[in-house]
C-alpha cells in the first residue's frame, strides 16, 4: 500500500517530485537573484566565499555542488565581471585560491538580504515542524551513497 501526499505526482515519485520541486524553487531564486546581475550559481559560489574566503577551486565547487571539471568556465564568468581573482596557493603550485574583489565585497549585504529573503518566503509555505523536518531529510538526501542500492 502506497501513502501519497496530496499534489504529488507519479506515484509519490521522489526524482519525479523533487526535480519539479527544484524548477519551481529555482525560478524564484533566478527572479531574486537577476536584479544583482548574478546567475544563482555565481550567487551561491559568492555566498560561500563570504563564509571563507580563500578557498580552493576544488573546495569551492563541492561547495556549491558542482563537479570541479565544470567549475572553470563559472569562474571565468565571476572574474570577468570584476567578482573574484584567482591567487596561486603559496603551498601548492598546482592549486589556485579564489578570493573576493573589492567589488564583490560591495554586493555583499545584497546577497545576503536576498538569500534571508528567499528562506523567510519559503519558510512561510510550510509549518515550522514539517520544514525542520524537511531539512533534515535534505541533509540526509544530500549525503546519500551513491551506491545506496
Amino acid at each position: 500500500m502506497t501513502h501519497n501526499s496530496p499534489g504529488l505526482r507519479f506515484n509519490g515519485s521522489l526524482w519525479c517530485n523533487l526535480d519539479i520541486a527544484l524548477r519551481n524553487i529555482g525560478q524564484i531564486y533566478n527572479q531574486a537573484v537577476e536584479p544583482l546581475g548574478l546567475t544563482v550559481i555565481e550567487w551561491y559560489i559568492l555566498r560561500a566565499l563570504y563564509e571563507q574566503d580563500g578557498q580552493h577551486a576544488s573546495e569551492l565547487a563541492r561547495a556549491v555542488g558542482r563537479a570541479a571539471t565544470s567549475f572553470t568556465p563559472i569562474l571565468d564568468k565571476l572574474q570577468h565581471k570584476d567578482l573574484i581573482q584567482r591567487r596561486p596557493d603559496p603551498a601548492d603550485r598546482r592549486a589556485v585560491r579564489i578570493f573576493l574583489t573589492d567589488k564583490a565585497n560591495e554586493y555583499r549585504q545584497q546577497v545576503m538580504e536576498t538569500a534571508a529573503e528567499i528562506d523567510a518566503s519559503l519558510r512561510k509555505l510550510v509549518n515550522n515542524g514539517d520544514f525542520e523536518t524537511f531539512q533534515n531529510v535534505l541533509a540526509v538526501l544530500q549525503n546519500a551513497a551513491p551506491d545506496l542500492l
